[in-house]
């Protein structure tokens, strides 16, 4: 069975860094595309950023040129690093891999930006 965990949320000052990661277990992690998702209070969830099997990479215009996605097919491990973060960055964020046509969740972790 497949299963994801996040960890490394928290809260965090305007400007700040702080890195998420995802511990996938239950799959063939090194084959599947990961992603990460996060959804503000009355919001949708949205795409962050996922990297493919062979390293393709894809930013929300949101957050590009501050946060970097990155995996580690050895560890079962895809992180987010978000740098220069901001109020508006304030969210759950959710891990997601793509398995064929099923995508599996993780429960999420809270981000928190203060200004």
């Amino acid at each position: 069975q497949v299963q994801l965990v996040e960890s490394g949320g928290g809260l965090v000052q305007a400007g700040g860094s702080l890195r998420l990661s995802c511990a996938a277990s239950g799959s063939i992690f090194s084959i599947n595309t990961m992603g990460w998702y996060r959804q503000a209070p009355g919001k949708q969830r949205e795409l962050v950023a996922f990297i493919s099997s062979s390293g393709r990479i894809n930013y929300a215009d949101s957050v590009k040129g501050r946060f970097t996605i990155s995996r580690d097919n050895a560890k079962n491990t895809v992180y987010l690093q978000m740098n220069s973060l901001k109020p508006e960055d304030t969210a759950v964020y959710y891990c997601s891999e793509g398995v064929g046509s099923i995508t599996y969740w993780g429960r999420g972790t809270q981000v928190t930006v203060s200004s």
